[in-house]
């Protein structure tokens, strides 16, 4: 829109826009948002995203951000206020970005008062009940009300509508935050049931308790998750999409499954998924829906630094979540992708990014989990990670923003783990490669002489000619003829003369008294000094988590950091003194900096074991719940013959 004169600072205008919105068929054709049609019913759930026009930001580092949409990089947008009214069927519930306003004229008394109850409550409270929701798809009421929701200081606008919604809400208590109380809402059909009854609402609770701990306050009155797609979630300020439903059990399957068996079931994967993607999606409200990052440009700032957090908010929840994969850490998911032809830098446009899921999301999720655990350590990282999101909420952060603030909080130079991580595609890959042991010299030769003789018959074997002669019983003219042996055939070079013994008297006289005392230490302690080479063969430089395993089997960690690298990129020898013998070395040995070959982890190198299959498999995702309803065949110990569930005989 062209101004008919500049808009001076703090001057205002008004604009009246006349537009209409033609809202897609979510399954047909995949969209920010949509409808869903649940034909067994004929009921249908909305839910409107990107469904306005907007203003387009203005940056100082790229002036108007007017670069068309064409599906990866999401709109950069302004923060505003909004008061939006929504005329919707009558028997319709309503969720969107903002308060509702007018309950008195829109909620039954009765909804009111379980709303007013849920503000006290340590649990999920139903508003409207699963039968309620049922009731209202089969009764079909006309005439329509008008829902009214006002928002301050939100980038954008969404909302979600249908007469199948259950509603449930609870309190989540922040006595720092300027909304001291902040009401957790989930909205979803009974399709969804029973698994969004269970976690959405204490998901959304969950996420607001962590990444504030991480940053700041939750910055709004309401955070709301709508069941609206099968799969996948998308977020707004104050409202997200989510995905993720149980499967209803088919009539062919009821012949192998017992009479008791559910209705509708799920496997771990729908019940962690749709966990973590409300713990995503939630997460989007601080990342970047407060602190205001430029997803067209820099797409990893908000996905990335969400996905991280999102990690660690999955730990908080339960032990071992996703573990049906064995690949819950961002570090173990990277690894084929950092050594891929298809990996460009983080640091590329939206547009460009060939393999958007790990670069964007995995990527710099797992930078970040090794600058967190392994690089600056916890204290430190968490303390910068919280100056950075209060310097930069409700303000526009670019990539060096956060650089500079991490550095500047945490007081440690990060210009190395940046320009690997986040500028090049690199990858990590130590190779531990040679170990020499060393242990004090003593200088005494009684000591020091057999010593010798027994590190060169550790270094060079026997000459395989002579071993096999004498397998063969083959003596030598010596052994044949003893009167040819003379003093050398009784001692060897290693013996010790009458001068070996006065050098080294000489040798103790000539030390100071300080001199004698270090080395009368150092013989006593039995110290081992160890010279340990490390090649870099990804590029990526990487601090170098090590595990000590001695000869007694005691174990020792030790952490060499990255800056061991600064002289030379390629390979560095660094000096351990040890207070015993060493059996073995193994580098990142809790697979803590996403080092995509653990074969060269080792010294003595290991023959790692792994598994041959005969036959390819695909893999299969288990539906305990179900399989737990299966008909048994044939007896087991705990009954006679008849079928039980499995839980009955096995814990």
């Amino acid at each position: 829109v062209d101004l008919s004169t500049p808009l001076k600072p703090r001057g205002k205008q008004t604009l009246k826009i006349g537009w209409s919105f033609a809202i897609l068929h979510r399954d047909a054709m995949w969209s920010r948002g949509g409808y869903e049609h649940f034909t067994d019913s004929d009921t249908y759930t909305y839910f409107l995203a990107q469904w306005f026009p907007r203003m387009a930001a203005y940056t100082d580092y790229a002036s108007w951000q007017h670069k068309q949409f064409i599906g990866r990089g999401e709109f950069t947008l302004e923060f505003g206020n909004y008061d939006v009214s929504l005329t919707v069927p009558a028997d319709h519930v309503v969720s969107a970005t903002g308060e509702l306003t007018n309950a008195a004229e829109v909620l039954t008394s009765t909804q009111r008062e379980r709303l007013a109850e849920a503000r006290r409550a340590d649990k999920p409270v139903f508003i409207v009940t699963p039968q309620e929701a049922q009731q209202n798809e089969a009764q079909r009421a006309s005439g329509t009300r008008t829902w009214r929701f006002v928002a301050e200081n939100v980038r954008d606008f969404a909302w979600a509508s249908s007469r199948k919604f259950i509603w449930d809400a609870m309190v989540h208590e922040q006595p720092q935050g300027k909304h001291r109380q902040v009401m957790a809402m989930s909205f979803y059909p009974n399709e969804a049931e029973p698994i969004w009854s269970k976690y959405s609402t204490e998901a959304v609770v969950h996420t607001m308790e962590v990444y504030s701990r991480f940053s700041f306050p939750y910055p709004y009155p309401t955070a709301q998750s709508v069941n609206t797609w099968k799969l996948g979630g998308m977020e707004y300020p104050m409202i997200t999409f989510n995905g993720y439903r149980p499967e209803p059990v088919q009539e062919k399957e009821r012949e192998s499954l017992l009479e008791e068996t559910p209705d509708v079931t799920y496997d771990r994967a729908t019940k962690h998924r749709l966990i973590g993607v409300i713990i995503h999606e939630i997460g989007h409200i601080y990342f970047p829906m407060t602190v205001n990052s430029d997803e067209r440009r820099w797409t990893w700032m908000d996905e990335g630094l969400n996905s991280f957090l999102q990690y660690l908010a999955e730990l908080e929840w339960e032990e071992d979540f996703f573990n049906y994969h064995n690949q819950a850490s961002p570090l173990d998911r990277i690894r084929g992708y950092m050594i891929s032809p298809m990996q460009v830098p983080v640091m590329s446009d939206a547009d460009s990014i060939l393999q958007i899921g790990p670069n964007a999301y995995t990527k710099p999720a797992a930078a970040l989990v090794v600058l967190r655990e392994t690089v600056l350590g916890r204290e430190l990282f968490d303390f910068a990670l919280r100056e950075y999101a209060r310097r930069w909420r409700f303000k526009r952060p670019t990539p060096a923003d956060f650089f500079r603030t991490m550095e500047d909080a945490s007081a440690v130079d990060l210009d190395w783990f940046w320009r690997g991580w986040f500028y090049t595609t690199d990858h990590v890959d130590i190779d531990l490669a040679q170990v020499r042991e060393y242990k004090v010299s003593t200088k005494d030769p009684h000591i020091e002489r057999p010593a010798q003789r027994a590190l060169v018959e550790a270094r060079e074997p026997e000459p395989i000619a002579q071993l096999r002669n004498r397998q063969e019983g083959r003596e030598t003219r010596v052994q044949r003829r003893p009167q040819l042996q003379d003093f050398y055939n009784e001692q060897d070079q290693y013996t010790v003369t009458n001068k070996d013994i006065n050098d080294y008297q000489s040798y103790l006289e000539s030390l100071e008294s300080w001199e004698r005392e270090v080395l009368d230490k150092a013989i006593a302690a039995e110290v081992y000094a160890y010279f340990v080479d490390f090649r870099n063969v990804g590029g990526l430089l990487s601090p170098l988590p090590l595990k000590l395993t001695y000869q007694d089997g005691s174990e020792e960690s030790m952490l060499i950091p990255a800056e061991v690298w600064r002289k030379n990129t390629e390979q560095v020898t660094k000096l351990l003194i040890l207070p015993g013998q060493l059996a073995e070395l193994e580098l990142d040995p809790l697979q803590q900096t996403a080092d995509t070959d653990r074969n060269n982890n080792y010294y003595p190198r290991r023959i790692l074991p792994s598994r041959l299959e005969l036959f390819k498999q695909e893999r299969e995702s288990r539906n305990l719940m179900k399989e737990n309803y299966t008909q048994l065949k044939g007896k087991t110990d705990a009954d006679d013959g008849s079928d039980v569930p499995l839980d009955a005989v096995q814990d």
